[in-house]
């Protein structure tokens, strides 16, 4: 069993490497990573190289006094490049990298030379040459396992001792041309077996490798991916801070300077109020402000102590009504700090502040399917008047904040079913301005 090369001992492992050959090579044109192709010429020279034993002799003496140690350099030189693919020795070992680019160059070249030394000087010529390069090929390959080691990684340690056993075994048969084949014979050995099980373990140490490095590389692929998901979602958080951190200070400054023009008249029962009621503002907006989203409650509660505040400062003050509907839960939803505040504000002093008698402003939340839907409406003077007037950046009551805060809640849903309209209201008999935010209830994360 040992003896015969045509025994099913020696056909499974040729069929094995044929199979596994094969399969490799499928892989490499299905992902195109070199480590396979490279793995899978390995392989596709070793098998030929036992070919060698179950074809017709003349057949063989003929083609493989030419093609016998070639094919061992090629498949030499693909294991060389196989290494430094699959263990990263352009980034890990670059020296080791340099060695083994170096190694694979000069197998290549003997794989040219050897059958020009066939033709013109013999076998017997290739023997012995080979006779010199192959300790030389032992001990390279026990002084790369030993600094190839040392790479951190699971990696590494499969790759050497797939290498490690390989090169005993095919020692032990290599010694056959010192020592002669009656040892071997004698215990009933062909002295290829020892080549063919080196062959075998070390293969499927490989595929284990292959595929266990492949898994790696696809939990670092999906550990950058998260990793990019989350600068991502850093780079919006940044957007919306600053976003807002434009926003925030022109309200601020707008109410700094009513406090002076309390101040101004000397009315300082009123300006007392104001500061009180302000400075309770500002504590609830610190406390928000750090904060990207905040329950839709809570947001409200900010919106309205900045009315009390507006009411104060408008000349007979005005009505602010809210309608909520019953079945929105408030706290669910989350929404970026002062959003509707600059809406407001827009509605109030370049609408309310221009018209006499009764001021009011209406805001109606309901909800529409996975939707919420937010309108503001006053009785001001409407669009069209407000273009009129001698604020020509009135025309479409869009100033700073209200651009801004656009901009955050499109940001904030990734422009997801977001719709802010402006629509003026002006009749006949009235007059104002509506305004309607629409976003999603939930946030797409």
């Amino acid at each position: 069993m040992l003896i015969d090369f045509h025994s099913e001992l020696f056909s499974w492992v040729r069929g094995g490497l044929l199979a596994l050959f094969t399969y490799h090579l499928i892989i490499y044109f299905q992902n195109k990573r070199e480590s396979y192709l490279y793995y899978s010429l390995f392989l596709l020279g070793i098998f030929i190289y036992f070919l060698r034993d179950v074809i017709d002799p003349v057949l063989s003496k003929k083609i493989f006094s030419y093609l016998n140690f070639s094919i061992q350099f090629l498949s030499y030189a693909a294991f060389a490049m196989f290494a430094r693919v699959v263990l990263e020795t352009r980034e890990k070992a670059l020296i080791w990298d340099r060695i083994l680019d170096f190694e694979a160059k000069i197998l290549l070249l003997l794989s040219f030379l050897f059958p020009v030394l066939q033709f013109f000087l013999g076998y017997e010529i290739q023997v012995k040459l080979f006779m010199i390069i192959g300790p030389i090929l032992t001990i390279f390959t026990l002084v790369m396992a030993f600094y190839l080691y040392k790479i951190p990684g699971f990696t590494s340690k499969y790759f050497v001792a797939g290498t490690l056993i390989y090169a005993i075994f095919a020692n032990i048969s290599f010694s056959a041309f010192f020592i002669g084949d009656e040892i071997f014979s004698k215990n009933g050995i062909e002295p290829m077996f020892f080549v063919y099980m080196g062959a075998i373990i070390q293969s499927l140490i490989y595929a284990t490798l292959l595929g266990s490095a492949i898994k790696s590389i696809e939990q670092k692929s999906k550990n950058a991916e998260i990793k990019l998901a989350l600068k991502y979602k850093e780079l919006e958080e940044l957007k919306m801070t600053a976003l807002q951190s434009q926003m925030n200070p022109h309200f601020l400054f707008n109410s700094l300077n009513s406090i002076n023009n309390f101040v101004l008249k000397s009315d300082i029962e009123k300006a007392s109020d104001y500061i009180t009621k302000f400075s309770r503002l500002i504590r609830v907006i610190l406390k928000s402000s750090s904060s990207l989203t905040v329950p839709f409650s809570e947001e409200l509660g900010i919106l309205s102590l900045y009315v009390k505040l507006e009411q104060m400062r408008i000349n007979g003050g005005f009505e602010y009504i809210v309608n909520i509907d019953e079945g929105i839960n408030l706290e669910e939803i989350q929404v970026p700090p002062l959003f509707l505040q600059p809406f407001i504000e827009n509605s109030i002093w370049h609408g309310l502040t221009h018209v006499e008698g009764e001021k009011r402003i209406l805001l109606t939340i309901n909800e529409k399917e996975d939707s919420i839907v937010c309108e503001i409406v006053d009785n001001g003077i409407g669009i069209n008047k407000a273009r009129e007037k001698e604020h020509k950046n009135i025309n479409r009551r869009k100033f700073f904040g209200t651009q801004a805060t656009e901009n955050r809640i499109k940001l904030l849903y990734k422009n997801s079913n977001v719709v802010i309209n402006y629509t003026d209201i002006s009749d006949s008999t009235s007059t104002g301005t509506k305004v309607q935010i629409v976003f999603p209830k939930k946030r797409k994360r």
